[in-house]
């Protein structure tokens, strides 16, 4: 009976071993996977504590070596050639780990709430509009995949999460995200390269969940002691808890970019989120190294949140339209004339995906010939009793020339706001009045939850919602 106790005891002790020894990969690291192209991209994983692992590459002449630290981690990283694959990646201490149809193109991190996680087949009872074709005529063979991190919370920052890379196939497709889904589909036709999305969300969360300790530190609003208190009680709508389990682990593998789609969930607190916003974009560069990789995100729609006349939902607008002044290599992708009035969640998540694809096809892969960014107000002056607004529109121009254009409105010194005539008199001015108003002082446009956008630029992007006034 001894013997058979020492025994039993050997061989688990044996397996225990052998399970440390072997080389271990976190989730974002396997088949399927798209690595960034052109760049050195990062590996990572553990080992024996010592042992010297080696990485061979299908496309490289040489292969990369390093060294496990005491604690048994490693990291490196391997030079990627142009866009193309499938290739394969042999990650070898003396037992070898082989990475199958590896593809080497453009990675983005989707991230953010609902809107963001709404898959491409939709929610129940709240339909994406088209996605019945994208779905059954998803090939695996197309070179669009897919990483979802599954919904984990926690109070430490993680280095392990739940992942896996997907080929496009019709299953996959239909519970991806739509929007991050619509942007590599855009992408991958315009550049005919593999596109890979990484995508880590959680409906009706604030963007405060997403952010780290050290960050959130910044904002005494907040109380953090919850993160230091063992056995405290919290959740995903809490500061930090989101980053440190659904971003933290997948740290720090190279990616092109980042989409951001959230905002409702601060709804009520728009001068707070003109600071929480840049913070987090800070951190996320910082995270990654990269100070100047391009962040696009999307303006939230118009929504019944309290009634047609509520402002709430506009000033959140307005506060993420100010972001675009103090976040470098940034776009917004406005939605003002694609949401749904009655619905959170609005159907056209194609055209969501698609005006974020046109901010990187221009802004980051050279493409030109159309203007992928919305007109963003700049100015006012007053001619009698008429508002002429200038706006910063860029390439194309103001649309439609000469139109009469409805959703403004005007205030005198009262600042009581009447709706108003406007009709686009240059290239970049609009002219507003209301005859009830002789002496304009501020002129609004879709400034409210029940809005009805008419100005767009010549590629058709249209005007954020905005106001003149600080009232």
């Amino acid at each position: 009976m001894r013997l058979k106790i020492l025994t039993t005891a050997a061989l688990t002790a044996f397996a225990a071993f052998s399970l440390q020894a072997k080389i271990t990969l976190p989730p974002v690291i396997g088949d399927n996977m798209v690595l960034q192209q052109q760049t050195d991209a990062a590996l990572w994983g553990k080992a024996e504590p010592g042992n010297k692992v080696t990485i061979k590459a299908s496309w490289a002449k040489k292969p990369v070596s390093v060294t496990a630290g005491t604690d048994g981690k490693w990291k490196t990283s391997i030079a990627t050639p142009e866009a193309g694959g499938p290739y394969t990646i042999e990650i070898s201490d003396g037992e070898a780990i082989v990475l199958n149809d590896v593809l080497i193109g453009e990675v983005w991190f989707c991230s953010g709430q609902s809107n963001m996680e709404m898959p491409v087949k939709g929610f129940d009872n709240q339909p994406v509009e088209g996605s019945v074709d994208v779905i059954l005529g998803a090939k695996a063979e197309r070179p669009i995949r897919m990483c979802t991190v599954q919904k984990n919370t926690s109070c430490t920052p993680l280095e392990e999460c739940t992942a896996q890379w997907q080929k496009n196939t019709p299953e996959n497709v239909a519970e991806a995200s739509a929007t991050a889904y619509f942007f590599a589909d855009c992408l991958q036709k315009i550049l005919d390269v593999p596109v890979g999305i990484l995508i880590s969300d959680w409906g009706g969360t604030p963007i405060e969940s997403w952010m780290d300790k050290e960050t959130m530190q910044r904002f005494p609003e907040f109380d953090l002691a919850f993160l230091d208190t063992p056995g405290a009680d919290y959740n995903a709508f809490m500061p930090c808890t989101l980053y440190n389990a659904m971003v933290s682990p997948v740290i720090p593998y190279t990616l092109k970019g980042f989409l951001w789609y959230q905002g409702e969930a601060n709804r009520g607190r728009a001068d707070q989120y003109c600071r929480l916003m840049p913070a987090y974009v800070d951190m996320m560069r910082e995270k990654w190294g990269n100070d100047n990789m391009p962040f696009y995100y999307v303006q939230i729609a118009p929504f019944n949140y309290a009634g047609p006349e509520d402002v709430l939902g506009a000033m959140l607008r307005e506060a993420q339209m100010k972001c675009l002044e103090t976040i470098p290599h940034s776009g917004m992708a406005v939605t003002l004339d694609i949401g749904d009035y009655d619905c959170i969640h609005p159907a056209k998540k194609a055209e969501v995906g698609r005006r974020l694809a046109y901010m990187a096809l221009v802004h980051d892969y050279g493409y030109a010939g159309i203007n992928p960014d919305a007109p963003i107000y700049k100015s006012m002056e007053i001619n009698g009793n008429r508002a002429v607004l200038t706006f910063d529109v860029g390439f194309m121009g103001l649309a439609p020339l000469g139109r009469a254009l409805t959703g403004f409105e005007v205030a005198g010194a009262d600042k009581v706001f009447h709706p108003a005539n406007a009709r686009i008199v240059g290239y970049d001015r609009v002219e507003v009045y209301c005859d009830t108003v002789p002496e304009p002082a501020a002129v609004r446009y879709c400034f409210k939850d029940a809005v009805q956008p008419s100005l767009y630029n010549g590629s058709g992007i249209p005007a954020s919602s905005f106001r003149t006034d600080s009232w």
